[in-house]
């Protein structure tokens, strides 16, 4: 099966313009997504994040809610950052889940809708797709081209910090879970939208926020956490796949405690090899605290691709600066210098993005 989906890839990638095939530094560039400073189309960094777009330098954006001063200024960023490479669409990104995980609000005129929790409480999978369907084309009119949503952890922790706090989980039975995250994906879809499932392996059954800090799942992960992987990947409904910073100790490479985002064992062991997943992964926000407070950016940058990384996400909030898009850059280029193994990643990521973001606004 790999080996023929393998072949559809490089089959659909052989039809791609010429204008695709790019240099190292440019294949390199379409692995990162960089948060940024600005709020209008005219801000200095909004320029300079347009300029390395349409250069190739960065593959993408993502939106915190600092960037969002009205609905008509985000519309016009969205447009200045779609003008920039209109053959190979960046991914422009939020978090936009509804309820308390939301980039756009009531407060600059965005329709909200509830937490995961409640829709699934007060919703059959097929309203909740209505409910979604509306929020999507609103999220794709603004021209946003990727939701990171939905949520497929499992509530299997009352007390966790970050997910059943919030009520960011459908459920705490994959049964529940699987069918209002296809509802959410299916909706996204209509509208143009690239989805992410997230946070893989899961973090719903966790004891701390790796926002934070370093997390260790080793006595509360169960295996079922894995069945809304295995489900929606199965029926075709993977988008992106948004690997965590959560360490198992089952799952690292010998004494060095790397949490999932930065695990061969996790991403090509357990979600391409066991999961048969072909499509792009990219990481949770690579500047929380489990991974700032354990490793260099240089250390993040490698390890992460090694373990079969496809999209580097930095919200660039710990030391924001408008060249870290080109630091991570340069890391990648020179690895890939020093190492053809490293290249071959960079290219393989590369084939991957392209094939994804064919489908934006499809």
């Amino acid at each position: 099966m790999k080996t023929v989906l393998a072949a559809l890839l490089f089959g659909a990638l052989s039809l791609a313009p010429p204008a695709l095939a790019q240099s190292l530094e440019e294949m390199a560039g379409q692995m990162i997504v960089v948060g940024f400073a600005g709020n209008t189309a005219g801000a200095r960094q909004v320029k300079a994040l347009r300029a390395e777009i349409a250069a190739g330098g960065i593959g993408g954006v993502m939106f915190l809610r600092s960037n969002v001063s009205s609905l008509a200024a985000v519309r016009a960023m969205n447009a200045a950052f779609r003008a920039a490479s209109p053959e190979l669409p960046p991914f422009i990104a939020l978090d936009q889940e509804g309820g308390a995980v939301e980039r756009l609000t009531a407060g600059v005129g965005f329709k909200e809708v509830a937490n995961a929790e409640t829709i699934a409480a007060n919703n059959s999978p097929e309203r909740a797709g209505l409910v979604y369907g509306e929020m999507a084309r609103s999220v794709a009119e603004l021209g946003f081209t990727v939701n990171f949503g939905p949520v497929v952890d499992l509530n299997l922790n009352p007390g966790n910090q970050i997910i059943a706090k919030y009520g960011r989980a459908f459920g705490k039975n994959p049964k529940t879970v699987i069918p209002y995250a296809e509802a959410f994906i299916k909706a996204h879809r209509k509208a143009g939208l690239i989805t992410a499932l997230k946070h893989f392996p899961g973090h719903g059954s966790s004891t701390a926020d790796s926002h934070e800090g370093f997390v260790d799942i080793t006595r509360t992960w169960q295996e079922n956490e894995l069945l809304p992987y295995k489900a929606l990947i199965g029926a075709g409904l993977a988008d992106l796949v948004m690997v965590g910073h959560l360490y198992h100790s089952g799952y690292s490479a010998g004494d060095l405690q790397l949490p999932s985002s930065l695990s061969p064992e996790w991403i090509t062991g357990v979600l391409r090899g066991e999961l048969g997943y072909e499509g792009v992964v990219i990481s949770d926000d690579l500047e929380m605290g489990a991974i700032r407070e354990h490793f260099s950016l240089e250390e993040t940058v490698t390890r992460a691709v090694r373990a079969g990384m496809d999209v580097l996400l930095f919200s660039n909030t710990a030391n924001p600066r408008a060249s870290l898009g080109g630091e991570i850059r340069a890391i990648l280029v020179a690895e890939a210098e020093a190492d053809p193994e490293f290249r071959a990643r960079i290219e393989e990521s590369y084939r991957r993005i392209v094939a994804l973001k064919q489908r934006i606004g499809g």
